[in-house]
């Protein structure tokens, strides 16, 4: 039989929002209630009547509240098969109640752990009775409803009086595939919590939330966003983000995020073609476009600034996929949508990530995000010649946008503004010669400026081409057993080097 009238339910949550709507109508329909401590309490202030748990299986709760509902005349009441004639002769002989509906949530475990670092107060707040009693019901869900989500509490109650207390199978499984989803993230937070990938060899991870995207990378592949998107971005306006904007939105944020002084990127297939830091966010705009307005074209543009109308306007006359700032004054929203499909963001929290995931081969590989930024007394001068101030500010500017391209990489930078980049390539010469052609097409001047490259000078090639176009000011990790090569090269022809030390691959 696949409907299920409810006759009894069980009730012990931690959240009590929208309970009292659910209690009503679940006493609207003559369902006995059973119940225990804050629960119980919360109902009978109600004004409706709720059977104690401590009557039915005649213990108290003990330990401090650690164990309330672990005995076999609940379980009993959830598990046992209504058309088994064993389990009914068995729940009548010890005189069980069937239970039809079990509302159960869980102590928020990943809540405490976020707010505190006390151990035995996040000790306490995983859940034993919680999970074993979803667990159950989920596993009966032919004869049991498991709610375990406050926020079903409004639907379910319109369910039941639309259907007089009464529940159908499919609903039934849906509830209960919830519910086995909810304890296998519960535990997952759990393990995580307890466990590190360099503890035990393992992997595991488990996210709530999951969004269909229109379709992958290419129109032939199927893409899901996993992840709590809105923790970090509100959207106010334009069509859904696709796979490819999510990348470049992620890519554009982890680079936006290393610029504390007025900054404007412009990214476009993950890879920055403009970015510039100026005192006010219009002029880095105009800058940032002005080092690829070819690129720029149907790009993803980030600001670390508030959008002002000023900008707003400039921006307007650009065709770009994207544009995320953390916020937007005046009419610059108002002027920004006056082309339907834009996709205006505003950041609402910085990306928590402190680890990096990619799935190759039969596996997954794990990495610590790249969150080095560098600071003057951490460049090692190797030259005879020194860089100028700005030329110094302008290496340690360039160094941060090498981080965040594709390797192989060089860039080309001045007055804190991106000149010239040539990015993914197999050779670093080729990379060079990239960011020298780009820089000259848009009409820049290569004296003066600085070359930050993401990995060693394995010859002295790059800084001899670098030379040849006017390049005087080198910044590179170092460490290839032919370094000199390229410092000598540096000396006898007055160009500043520094090495950081740090590599910035990225693949």
């Amino acid at each position: 039989m696949e409907s299920r009238k409810i006759s009894n339910a069980l009730i012990s949550v931690f959240y009590k929002d929208g309970l009292d709507l659910l209690a009503k109508t679940l006493n609207q329909l003559g369902v006995a209630i059973y119940s225990t401590g804050g629960t119980q309490d919360y109902i009978e202030k109600l004004g409706i009547k709720v059977n104690r748990v401590e009557d039915l299986t005649g213990y108290p709760s003990i330990l401090g509240g650690r164990v309330k509902t672990l005995h076999p005349k609940v379980f009993g009441g959830i598990l046992a098969r209504r058309d088994n004639e064993n389990d009914k002769k068995e729940v009548e002989t010890y005189q069980i109640p069937f239970f039809d509906l079990v509302v159960v949530d869980l102590y928020p475990f990943e809540e405490t752990v976020k707010n505190t670092t006390n151990k035995d107060e996040i000790i306490e707040k995983i859940d034993i009775g919680g999970v074993s009693l979803i667990r159950a019901a989920a596993k009966n869900y032919t004869d049991t409803l498991i709610v375990c989500d406050k926020n079903d509490f409004k639907s379910l109650s319109d369910k039941l009086i639309a259907s007089n207390g009464n529940t159908a199978l499919d609903i039934r499984k849906k509830y209960a595939t919830k519910a086995f989803y909810t304890t296998s993230n519960y535990d997952n937070l759990i393990y995580n919590y307890f466990n590190s990938s360099e503890q035990s060899g393992s992997f595991s991870t488990n996210i709530k939330q999951a969004k269909t995207l229109r379709y992958g990378e290419n129109p032939h592949q199927k893409g899901i966003y996993f992840g709590n998107l809105e923790a970090i971005i509100e959207q106010v306006h334009g069509k859904d983000l696709s796979y490819n904007n999510l990348l470049d939105v992620d890519s554009a944020l982890n680079l936006i995020s290393d610029f504390n002084e007025p900054t404007v990127a412009i990214i476009k297939h993950n890879n920055p073609c403009g970015v510039a830091s100026r005192d006010s966010i219009l002029q880095c705009y105009l800058d940032a476009l002005a080092g690829d307005p070819t690129s720029a074209f149907g790009g993803i543009i980030a600001s670390n600034r508030a959008i002002d109308e000023a900008t707003a306007l400039e921006i307007d006359k650009l065709f770009m996929e994207v544009l995320i700032a953390p916020a937007y004054e005046g009419k610059a929203l108002e002027i920004l949508r006056s082309k339907k499909n834009r996709i205006l963001l505003v950041q609402k929290g910085s990306l928590p990530a402190e680890k990096q995931f990619r799935s190759i081969l039969n596996g997954v590989l794990e990495q610590d995000k790249d969150k080095v930024i560098l600071t003057k007394t951490e460049l090692k001068i190797v030259t005879n010649k020194t860089a100028t101030e700005q030329q110094i500010e302008d290496m340690l500017f360039a160094d941060k946008i090498v981080k965040h391209t594709k390797s192989n990489t060089i860039v080309l930078a001045k007055n804190k503004q991106l000149i010239g980049i040539g990015c993914g390539q197999t050779s670093r010469v080729d990379a060079l010669k990239g960011a020298i052609a780009k820089a000259k097409e848009f009409g820049f001047d290569l004296k003066g400026s600085v070359m930050a490259s993401d990995a060693f000078f394995p010859f002295p090639d790059c800084v001899e081409i670098a030379d040849n176009n006017g390049i005087d000011a080198v910044i590179q990790p170092g460490g290839s057993i032919k370094d000199d090569l390229s410092i000598a090269y540096c000396n006898n022809n007055k160009i500043a080097m520094y090495f950081t030390g740090i590599r910035h691959f990225k693949h």
